[in-house]
């Protein structure tokens, strides 16, 4: 049976056969998206079909072998999924324009020669990927490419030469012949990442694609697309800079927030083993600077975070934060004047960790208001000197997991000393290195004005 086009409510689900601005079910504006519809009678049958098919099994019936991986030989990436490729998985990634996920794509292409490979271009033209893969150094013999934004075609073609690895670059280019909606619409995108997806699982393929994100840095398009895939993956940094993050937020194969650190050279992306050394290549002791041990997935990381706190006249003060919530940052500026009598109810903070790391977890909150503290007060910390622990409203230190990870990662860099949650204090004493546990607000402050120089 042909298909005809139907309008569905995201909100409800309700169906309709003609668009309107309001759902007529549950009321909600602009909620109605064109999907592909097939006759109730076809699909009766064909679920009564699936349902024959099926078998319970228990899960001691099903094979609990681990999926072999595929190494790409970009060490960065392999990391951040989990140990390699699995075969017949489904990868998103993400990233602002111009950030790299081309580059790093096609690099992943010519470092794997032994296998069938496709690369589904709607973007950039054969002339384009040719210019880039010679001025990345990259052997092209093996990299096949396929111009095309139709789905039907993309399909027909994978059909015919039955790739092992493909690439689709990128999702918002491809359109259905089925739907009248333009590509990159909700529709189109949901559609041709449906049908791509469900060609993988049943040809034992792997698939990557990749991607665009709107302003507020989300992929864009419907948010079921990152539930179709087995990994999202986000690129993150400034194109203008020489850092590039890889960050995964989902992956069923591995570990999710693994980061894997490039940097960005004339000749493609270079993974960086050890990116704390990097970011700290850079640092001098200063007021306003603190460095912090931050755990990326199974991966201790250094980063430093700065704070600058600056008069403001002005009734309207300015809390500005990059790479650590904003919302937080407000909130730990409220304890410290609750808990330590300290008010910067006049004063814009600005706070930043360098390098274009994002740190979410709250390990960053000791290390950030004694950085603030240090500006606020002019007064430089140790540059040997290593900070984290999580604020309570109540002005109480708490633990962090893998303390003991972080005074190593610490020790090895060469730091002397280390304020940490007094229930992170370790039982054995970590070579060189002068544990200060701390288990209130007030105590880290004390410790710290009396070490400062």
């Amino acid at each position: 049976m042909a298909k005809t086009t139907q309008y569905q409510c995201n909100a409800c689900g309700h169906a309709v056969s003609k668009w309107s601005g309001q759902c007529p079910e549950c009321g909600a504006w602009n909620t109605l998206q064109e999907t592909p519809h097939i006759g109730s009678s076809h699909n009766i049958k064909v679920s009564s079909t699936r349902q024959a098919q099926q078998r319970v099994v228990t899960l001691a019936e099903v094979d609990s072998v681990a999926e072999a991986r595929l190494l790409t030989t970009i060490g960065e990436l392999d990391r951040v999924l989990g140990g390699g490729i699995v075969n017949a998985s489904v990868v998103l990634l993400g990233g602002s324009p111009g950030i790299g996920k081309s580059t790093l794509l096609l690099q992943m292409l010519a470092a794997l020669p032994q296998y069938q490979t496709l690369y589904i271009s709607g973007e950039e033209s054969a002339r384009q990927i040719s210019l880039r893969a010679e001025r990345l150094n990259l052997n092209k013999d093996n990299i096949r490419l396929l111009n095309s934004v139709s789905l039907e075609e993309a399909l027909a073609t994978l059909q015919s030469i039955k790739p092992r690895l493909v690439i689709v670059d990128s999702i918002q280019t491809l359109a259905s012949e089925t739907l009248t909606s333009a590509a990159g619409s909700v529709s189109q995108v949901k559609e041709c990442a449906g049908q791509l997806v469900q060609y993988a699982k049943n040809s034992n393929t792997t698939l990557f694609i990749a991607g665009h994100i709107t302003k507020e840095g989300t992929l864009a398009g419907p948010r079921i697309l990152e539930h179709m895939v087995d990994t999202v993956l986000y690129f993150e940094g400034d194109s203008s800079d020489r850092f590039r993050l890889l960050r995964a937020t989902k992956n069923r194969f591995g570990a999710v927030n693994e980061l894997g650190v490039f940097v960005m050279q004339a000749d493609g992306l270079k993974g960086v083993k050890n990116p704390s050394a990097l970011f700290l290549s850079h640092h001098q002791a200063a007021t306003g600077s603190v460095i912090m041990v931050t755990r990326e997935g199974t991966r201790p990381l250094m980063v430093e975070v700065q704070s600058l706190v600056d008069d403001n006249p002005a009734h309207h003060t300015r809390r500005l934060a990059q790479g650590v919530e904003q919302n937080r940052l407000c909130m730990l500026l409220a304890v410290l004047h609750r808990h330590a009598g300290i008010s910067l109810h006049n004063q814009d903070v600005f706070v930043n960790v360098v390098g274009g790391v994002r740190v979410n977890e709250p390990a960053a909150d000791l290390p950030l208001l004694l950085a603030t503290l240090s500006s606020f007060r002019d007064f430089v910390l140790p540059g040997k000197l290593v900070v984290f622990g999580e604020i309570g409203l109540a002005g109480e230190i708490r633990p962090v997991p893998g303390g003991q990870e972080r005074l190593r990662e610490a020790a090895k860099h060469g730091f002397r000393q280390a304020i940490i949650p007094a229930a992170n204090a370790p039982k054995m004493p970590v070579s060189d290195i002068e544990i200060l546990p701390v288990a209130r607000l007030g105590e880290a402050i004390d410790l710290a004005g009396r070490m400062f120089k």
